[in-house]
């Protein structure tokens, strides 16, 4: 008996254990666990982001040079979608079936559950017409996207373009980015796309059981708004940005201007160009294809990528470095006499320019006398000891910016290259070489490269007498145009003031009576060199660095007129034409006689030069084409008699009857 007592307590007590679990569960689910919520709210609640209005850039003086328009998406959650009539759905967006499935089978590998991109960019037409029937395509869904326009379709390498995220950069934002986002790619909407996108928002919308919206979930209470891109000031000056893009029509090359009392970068153009208004929109896919198919190469933002010889333009800062080693003095000569004797080969000069001293050597572009400059820079520790004098040198030459990037605010910017004691160790073994062997170094040329913004920030460095603040292409960022700190460092070159005035007053000689005579600008003293820079692929690149006026200066630039020849015969003009619409306002006629209108319709399009790699895939491609064009004409002649035939054979009635339906092309539905 007490057994069965004791057997009933025990029962009653598993009961009401059980009973404990079951209610201490249902408070787990229905108060503490919001899972099962979230799942029931799945079925009621659309999620929708608000994608910001990213920031406006605007030039120096306030212009407008990208601002915002609404395009819309179309996105999918796979598992949502139910038996449609694809017929009509693919009309509306003018895709056709085969287009419908490759995009759903990539909305399902990329995931089944969560939100993806179907068709991106659609007008605002079609936008309408997809949201009036919207609740016939369960699973799909619109979001509004804002995306870029470009009023004065200019500075396209300048300002980069925005696209859609790839995997790469989703993976890289750890979530933040979703398939269908769009981020800056290139230029300065890729430097500043953290402060260009602003924040996203959130909209919760209750739906029916066939997709239609019934207002807002709770008020909005859990909704957030968009919060807008912040506006960025550059420093370009759009009056002589478009000038330089002008002046630049069909021509391969750069030029870079710069504020030298700030570094701020006042023209930025690479060339060719194109219109940055072709990368939005539905056609901005097979409009990329293009460019990127562009032999010249419109996407190489070549002031800051492409390499170039200095050429001349680098011996005054040769000049620079023998100064301050105390190697020579302004006033030292040398007698030039057409050649100099590197060893036992000689080095031709651009003339027979007799005694020169340091303005006059820079006047008459003497290799020469550079030569022996570099010479005695070399050989200042013996001859034994070159490798320690080049790498000293070599350092010298870097706190110029040459060999280095600058941190200039744009991606993929080039160091150029000046080649360490080590390269040429392995060429010609340690204690192999001396100065005589690297003479070409002396005159800016052999190994030696840079970039057109390197060329320009040597300028800006001269002009200050020894310093240079980093160029940047943004000068203030929001309505409280902070600058960035590290703008406002001045950048010193370890050369003393007082060694500046001598390379000066030869710079100013170029311009006033030398190589660059004919591009003297009436009531400006300009201080520039010419460079004619090797080129082992066809004429030599036309190369021009200065700055203005002498007192004060306002504008450092560099030109670079690729297979052009002479620095005086296109970059110096060029150039000048700049120089005087920034400091002037307008340009004048000048004493030589030249004049805008005569370089911007110049076309100097050079040959393409197609490495022997190159050559052979082409010669490849063009067989596989022949080869399947003539595959094509074959089929075409093959067709052609059989309705010859068939023609002949049949009634004419029923021949009649055929042309209007068999044969005809098939046809997409958006043809």
């Amino acid at each position: 008996m007490n057994n069965f007592f004791e057997r009933r307590y025990v029962i009653a007590g598993i009961f009401i254990a059980l009973v404990l679990i079951l209610l201490a569960r249902l408070f787990y689910v229905q108060v503490i666990d919001d899972r099962y919520f979230l799942y029931a709210s799945q079925n009621v609640v659309r999620k929708s982001i608000k994608y910001p209005a990213r920031g406006p850039i605007l030039d120096r003086t306030g212009k407008i040079l990208v601002q915002n328009e609404p395009v819309y998406d179309i996105m999918v959650v796979p598992k949502q979608v139910k038996p449609f009539d694809t017929v009509e759905f693919c009309k509306l967006l003018s895709i056709d079936t085969a287009g419908f499935n490759k995009r759903m089978i990539k909305a399902r590998k990329y995931s089944p559950y969560r939100s993806s991109a179907f068709e991106k960019q659609l007008t605002p037409q079609t936008y309408a017409a997809f949201l009036e029937r919207m609740s016939e395509f369960p699973g799909f869904s619109p979001v509004q996207h804002p995306v870029r326009t470009y009023p004065d379709s200019a500075a396209a390498q300048f300002l980069g373009y925005i696209g859609e995220a790839t995997d790469a950069i989703i993976k890289r934002s750890k979530g933040y980015y979703n398939p269908g986002d769009y981020v800056g790619i290139t230029g300065v909407e890729k430097s500043y796309e953290n402060v260009l996108r602003g924040q996203r928002g959130v909209e919760n919308m209750m739906v029916d059981s066939r997709n239609v919206r019934k207002g807002s979930y709770a008020n909005g209470m859990y909704d957030t708004a968009a919060v807008a891109g912040q506006r960025l000031i550059s420093s370009l000056d759009m009056k002589i940005q478009k000038l330089g893009e002008k002046l630049m029509t069909n021509k391969v090359g750069s030029i870079v201007a710069i504020e030298p009392s700030t570094g701020e970068i006042l023209c930025f153009v690479s060339s060719p160009t194109y219109d940055p208004n072709l990368l939005v929109g539905r056609e901005r896919g097979n409009n990329a294809a293009k460019l990127y198919h562009d032999p010249y190469k419109p996407f190489f933002t070549r002031p800051v990528q492409a390499y170039y010889p200095p050429g001349s333009s680098f011996k005054p800062l040769s000049a620079l470095i023998g100064l301050q080693e105390g190697l020579i003095k302004p006033t030292d000569t040398y007698n030039c006499i057409g050649y100099y004797m590197a060893g036992n080969h000689r080095v031709k000069c651009t003339h027979v320019h007799g005694t020169v001293n340091l303005a006059g050597a820079i006047a008459g572009s003497c290799n020469g006398y550079f030569n022996m400059v570099f010479a005695k820079v070399l050989n200042a520790q013996g001859g034994k000891n070159t490798d320690d004098s080049y790498t000293r040198w070599k350092a010298s030459v870097n706190k110029f910016g040459f060999g280095e990037r600058l941190g200039v605010d744009i991606p993929s910017e080039g160091k150029g290259l000046v080649p360490t004691a080590n390269y040429y160790d392995k060429i010609y073994r340690k204690g192999g070489w001396r100065s005589t062997t690297v003479a070409s170094l002396a005159i800016g040329q052999g190994e030696l490269l840079a970039t057109p913004l390197q060329l320009a920030n040597i300028e800006a460095t001269i002009a200050n007498h020894g310093f240079y603040y980093k160029p940047h292409l943004i000068k203030a960022i929001g309505e409280q145009q902070v600058i960035k700190k590290e703008y406002t460092v001045k950048n010193y070159v370890g050369i003393d003031a007082q060694y500046f005035e001598p390379v000066i007053n030869g710079m100013q000689s170029v311009v006033d009576y030398g190589t660059g005579q004919g591009s003297k600008i009436p009531g400006i003293v300009m201080c520039g060199k010419t460079g004619t820079a090797q080129n082992p692929h066809g004429k030599n690149h036309s190369l021009f660095v200065a700055f203005a006026p002498r007192d004060n200066p306002k504008i450092a630039i560099a030109v670079v007129v690729e297979n052009s020849g002479d620095g005086g015969t296109w970059a110096a003009p060029i150039a000048s034409f700049i120089v005087e619409q920034y400091l002037k306002g307008s340009i004048s006629k000048r004493p030589s006689h030249i004049n805008p209108e005569y370089y911007i319709e110049k076309n100097l399009m050079p040959e393409i030069y197609y490495s022997p790699r190159e050559r052979a895939r082409m010669r490849a491609d063009s067989l596989k084409k022949i080869s399947a064009d003539s595959l094509r004409k074959v089929r075409q002649d093959s067709i052609k008699k059989i309705n010859l035939k068939s023609a002949q054979n049949k009634p004419k009635q029923k021949t009649e009857d055929s042309k209007l339906t068999a044969m005809l092309p098939k046809r997409k539905d958006n043809e």
